[in-house]
């Protein structure tokens, strides 16, 4: 059975957010140009523990990994962004109520969906207690859609140490169903 995650996007509206998009540092200098930087690195940075978890768990355990972004879909970690595309980003808002974070990210999911097979899961790395990444997601996914059972009643710090924690340790979390049909 293969696994693909699907991680949820990190919040650029932050200070770390903006110092990026201000133009400090290495990484803000591969963002300005035309090449751009990997998406992985950039949500790293401004999510630090959180995402470099959620990143080097799904890179331990999955098959794929895809992350949720704002109005672009689902992007590889290794995809490069511009700061132009990440300010675009910034504008959408993330809901399940809003089509131009729904609609790409649906049509994405779909199309993965659509490419793997039958026995394939799909683990949700983010937050199960909003609708905003479950709507979209169960819509395409259904049953198939899973999360890891530990990360109820945690917040984002101690997820992130919890799957660095268990890409250490080399043993993969249980998951359950996101809802159960």
């Amino acid at each position: 059975m293969s696994t693909v995650f699907l991680l949820s996007p990190a919040n650029l509206g932050g200070k770390r957010g903006a110092q990026l998009l201000g133009g400090k540092g290495e990484l803000a200098r591969q963002l300005g140009s035309a090449s751009g930087a990997p998406l992985g690195e950039v949500f790293s940075f401004v999510s630090s523990l959180y995402f470099r978890g959620k990143a080097a768990y799904a890179r331990a355990f999955g098959a794929a990994a895809w992350v949720m972004t704002a109005g672009g879909g689902l992007c590889t970690l290794d995809e490069r962004v511009t700061r132009h595309r990440l300010e675009g980003w910034q504008r959408v808002k993330v809901s399940e109520n809003n089509p131009h974070f729904t609609a790409p990210l649906v049509r994405h999911a779909s199309e993965v969906l659509d490419a793997s097979g039958g026995a394939t899961r799909f683990v949700l790395l983010g937050s199960v207690a909003s609708k905003k990444y479950v709507v979209p997601l169960v819509e395409v996914f259904g049953a198939r859609l899973l999360y890891p059972t530990r990360f109820a009643g945690l917040g984002d710090m101690s997820r992130g140490a919890l799957l660095l924690a268990a890409v250490r340790d080399g043993v993969e979390l249980e998951y359950a169903r996101v809802r159960g049909d």
